[in-house]
């Protein structure tokens, strides 16, 4: 998974004279600020440096986790087709960027961003690249919501783990109120990034909500601690991503979990591999979310004919039904 070419063309030219000392420095406090998960009142954004430092190490992990989780959207309803987003907690328009990927013919987008020089760099990096309508609102994503207009796709990605616990719920419960149609959230893949979403899930649920990916169904969640949910993609490091993180290896695995609830529901539900699959010769052993709300490994054999082939070629994130092939959801390189 890499950036859309333009979007990687503005992130370079953006970064192009920053003194590396000065990145790998500002990259290291960005690092702690997320892994913490602090919630200290300062925004993990809210100076140029650290801007530009998410620029160079993590906007790709996060384009590809929101990118993933948009194509397990559209795998679950194709007939989803939104002309509208309202994108909260937006950062550099990562979400935006990821969404006219997948659905090329949309045509307005709202974007709330506190931090200024956050929107700053949104607004330089989609001008003259972005063919959809664009407004950029200033605004915290707990205080600010009541005068925006519903859209067909809300969205709020990598931003419930910088809010207090206390202020969630009533923040789920105004996202929902924004959603004309489909409501994505995307966390980090953390066990605490997993609690944060089966919370969210289940009062989206008792609102009415249909859920369509990852979960296969509406009952609780069949997984217990230390076992969480969440699924993975494989991102290719730039020259200077390496350069900033000091790495070797030329990609990285993001991890991460999201909710697509929708007022609308999923045709089918298939079931949800969970987890890398176990191979062997002539069988695959699947660790699968199924539709009846359990979950637990699965073999399939040549026995089983092409549901053994589509069992074969799936991977993590991926839907395997029972009698058809897999689906078009998140896929990792691990």
């Amino acid at each position: 998974m890499e950036l859309p070419a333009q979007l990687r063309q503005g992130v370079d030219g953006l970064l192009e004279n920053v003194p590396l000392p000065a990145l790998k420095q500002a990259a290291r406090t960005l690092s702690e600020r997320y892994r913490a998960e602090l919630r200290d009142g300062r925004l993990h954004m809210g100076e140029e440096m650290a801007v530009k430092a998410y620029l160079a190490t993590r906007l790709p992990a996060t384009y590809a986790a929101v990118r993933a989780s948009l194509d397990a959207l559209a795998s679950a309803r194709p007939d989803f087709q939104p002309k509208t987003l309202l994108d909260i907690g937006a950062g550099p328009g990562t979400m935006l960027w990821a969404t006219l990927d997948a659905w090329p013919d949309l045509e307005q987008a709202v974007l709330v961003e506190a931090s200024g020089a956050v929107r700053k760099v949104g607004q330089s990096l989609a001008a003259g690249a972005i063919a959809a309508g664009t407004e950029w609102i200033a605004g915290d994503v707990t205080i600010d919501l009541d005068d925006l207009r519903p859209a067909d796709l809300v969205s709020i990605a990598y931003v419930l783990d910088e809010v207090a616990p206390a202020s969630l719920p009533r923040l789920v419960g105004r996202l929902w109120q924004l959603t004309a149609d489909t409501l994505l959230v995307v966390e980090p893949g953390t066990p605490a990034g997993w609690q944060r979403i089966l919370a969210a899930r289940r009062q989206l649920i008792e609102a009415g909500a249909h859920v369509l990916a990852p979960c296969p169904h509406a009952a609780p969640c069949p997984l217990k601690p230390p076992d969480w949910c969440h699924f993975s993609r494989r991102v290719a490091r730039s020259r200077l991503h390496r350069l900033v993180k000091e790495a070797d290896v030329p990609w990285e695995d993001e991890k991460f979990i999201f909710l697509a609830a929708s007022r609308q529901p999923a045709p089918v539900h298939p079931a949800r591999v969970l987890a890398p699959p176990k191979g062997g010769s002539g069988k695959v052993v699947l660790k699968l979310c199924q539709p009846d709300g359990s979950a637990g490994e699965r073999l399939f054999s040549k026995r089983d004919g092409d549901v053994f082939k589509a069992a074969r070629r799936a991977d993590w994130g991926d839907t395997v039904g029972t009698s058809s092939s897999t689906g078009g959801a998140p896929r990792s390189g691990a």
